[in-house]
C-alpha cells in the first residue's frame, strides 16, 4: 500500500487523523506516512500487554516496524508526552486512540477531560502528529451499555479531532480515502 494521498510537511505543527476498522490497514498506512517523512521517526505506543493476544500484537507491530523507531509507551497521559518529549523535526505516530480511550475508561478518568487536554496539546505540539484510531461506530449495536458507552465516546473523539487536525484519512481495506486534505501553502 502507498501513502501517496497524503504528505506530510518538512516540519511540525501537523497532525492528521486515520481512522478505520480492525485489521483495515489504518497502522500500516500510517507508519507509511512517518516512514516518508523526514526527521525523527517517533511511536507513541497506548497499548498494555496484558494478555498473550495483546503481547502477540505488540510484538508483530514492533517486528513489521523495525527497529529505527524512537518508542515512547504511554497508555494514559498522551497528552503530555505530546507536550514535553518531542520536537519540530519528529514525525509521531500515535498508536491507538481507541485504545488509550479504553485505558482511560478502565481506570475511570474522565475521557471529556482527557480528550480536552488531547486536543490542547495537540494545539501546542511541535511535531508532526499521525494519529491512528478504530472507528467503530459502523459496526452493529453493542449488546451491553459499557460497550455503547465506549461506541458514543470515540465518535465524539474522532468528531472533536476531525474539526481540529490538518488532514483526516479513511483506511478501507486497505486502501486510503482522504475525508479531509491539508489547505495549500499560499
Amino acid at each position: 500500500m502507498t501513502s501517496d494521498s497524503l504528505e506530510l510537511p518538512p516540519k511540525g505543527p501537523f497532525a492528521a487523523l486515520v481512522l478505520g476498522g480492525a485489521r483495515s490497514g489504518k497502522s500500516r498506512y500510517g507508519e507509511g506516512l512517518v516512514r516518508q517523512a523526514s526527521g525523527r521517526a517517533v511511536y507513541i505506543a497506548t497499548a498494555e500487554a496484558r494478555d498473550d493476544e495483546m503481547a502477540t500484537r505488540i510484538s508483530h507491530h514492533q517486528a513489521h516496524r523495525g527497529s529505527d523507531w524512537f518508542l515512547i509507551e504511554e497508555p494514559i497521559a498522551l497528552a503530555t508526552k505530546l507536550r514535553k518529549d518531542l520536537l519540530p523535526d519528529d514525525v509521531v505516530l500515535v498508536d491507538c486512540l481507541t485504545l488509550w480511550l479504553g485505558n482511560l475508561m478502565e481506570k475511570d478518568i474522565s475521557s471529556e477531560a482527557a480528550v480536552d487536554d488531547l486536543m490542547d496539546a495537540l494545539k501546542t505540539c511541535p511535531a508532526r502528529v499521525v494519529l491512528i484510531s478504530n472507528e467503530v461506530g459502523w459496526g452493529i449495536v453493542p449488546d451491553n451499555a459499557l460497550a455503547r458507552a465506549f461506541r458514543d465516546e470515540a465518535g465524539r473523539l474522532h468528531q472533536r479531532l476531525s474539526a481540529e487536525v490538518d488532514a483526516v484519512i479513511a483506511v478501507i481495506a486497505g486502501l486510503p480515502l482522504t475525508l479531509k486534505a491539508p489547505s495549500p501553502i499560499r
